[in-house]
């Protein structure tokens, strides 16, 4: 393991190429290296089970090693014999999995904008204009905010706001995404939404790398006071700087259950976990509302639809399951 800092970031901007690897920057992940070959894998622990994010972070020709190698010292030789699971899994690594008897199954889909061809214009884009211009005409007002400490008792604010009005039966998936604090704290880039002096939402931005560089539409919250078309101005004052500065992408993330295709199935799927998924995709806005998240990403015409995968060492086991939502507070 390496100390979190200047190290693990130069690892993961040196091999995360994954639109969401800035999250294994998160405080409560553990960030391993081997002595092989360079490269990084973020994971958590949970009982007898560890779960990994995002794959190995190693050059292609690497990630074998590194997955071995991790599978060797930290999941059959930790502290007690475990048992791996990979949650964010991309396209490209199902067959690394695979071949080492992996039970590989879609876990849901992300979304990337390539802004280099992003126009408002046209009727995909309507439902944001609409409430974009709804927002400011509600007198909110977009800015990008810094670390001072006034700052931050402002979003410890909204984010108290947002918890109890959620409810107590609603969580989040924590393990898949970012945090306002954490070792990853410098990177981030943060969006507050302010309406008659007070801020009543905001939208954080973590650092993308790899082949479609850019930034992840990360951490979102906003207070029940927050007028229709918070978040699309937010999002859209964040992107069109972006874009200003020559940012490539801008990436929105995985959501869950989201985009479950037979297309997108590896060979190796188990079918009573697609079936129990799609229940979930269909049913399940309890667990977690992916058609409403998925319908936030569409409105934004994303060029790129990629399916990412949760893979299973020695098959799906419940326990394995259980302890997937535990780490991700779905239960």
């Amino acid at each position: 393991m390496i100390s979190a800092g200047a190290g693990q970031t130069a690892l993961l901007g040196a091999w995360a190429d994954h639109p969401s690897g800035a999250l294994a920057l998160n405080g409560s992940t553990v960030r391993w290296t081997g002595g092989r070959v360079p490269g990084l894998v973020a994971y958590r622990r949970c009982r007898r089970h560890v779960v990994q994010f995002g794959g190995p972070f190693a050059a292609e020709g690497d990630k074998g090693a590194l997955l071995d190698e991790f599978l060797d010292r930290v999941v059959a030789g930790g502290p007690r014999p475990s048992r791996l699971t990979a949650a964010q899994v991309r396209a490209a690594d199902v067959p690394l999995y695979e071949s080492r008897g992996f039970t590989v199954n879609q876990l849901g889909t992300s979304y990337s904008i390539d802004l280099s061809a992003f126009t408002l214009r046209g009727k995909h884009l309507a439902k944001v204009r609409q409430n974009v211009s709804r927002a400011r005409r509600d007198g909110v007002t977009v800015l990008e905010t810094d670390s001072r400490a006034a700052d931050q008792s402002e979003l410890d604010a909204v984010d108290a706001v947002w918890l109890r009005a959620k409810g107590r039966h609603v969580k989040e998936l924590s393990f898949l995404i970012g945090e306002r604090g954490g070792p990853g704290a410098a990177l981030r880039r943060t969006f507050v939404a302010r309406r008659h002096g007070r801020t009543v939402g905001y939208v954080t931005y973590s650092p993308a790398w790899g082949a479609r560089p850019g930034w992840l539409y990360d951490l979102t919250r906003r207070t029940p006071e927050a007028p229709v078309g918070t978040i699309e101005l937010v999002n859209l004052t964040a992107l069109e700087l972006f874009r200003a500065e020559g940012t490539a992408w801008l990436h929105l993330g995985l959501t869950p259950f989201a985009g479950l295709d037979d297309r997108h199935e590896p060979a190796s799927a188990s079918r009573s976990l697609t079936r129990a998924l799609r229940l979930v995709a269909e049913h399940g806005r309890a667990l977690y509302p992916a058609r409403t998240q998925e319908a936030f990403k569409l409105k934004w015409a994303p060029r790129v639809r990629e399916p990412e995968y949760v893979a299973f060492q020695g098959g799906v086991r419940p326990s394995a399951v259980w302890n997937l939502l535990r780490l991700t507070n779905s239960v």
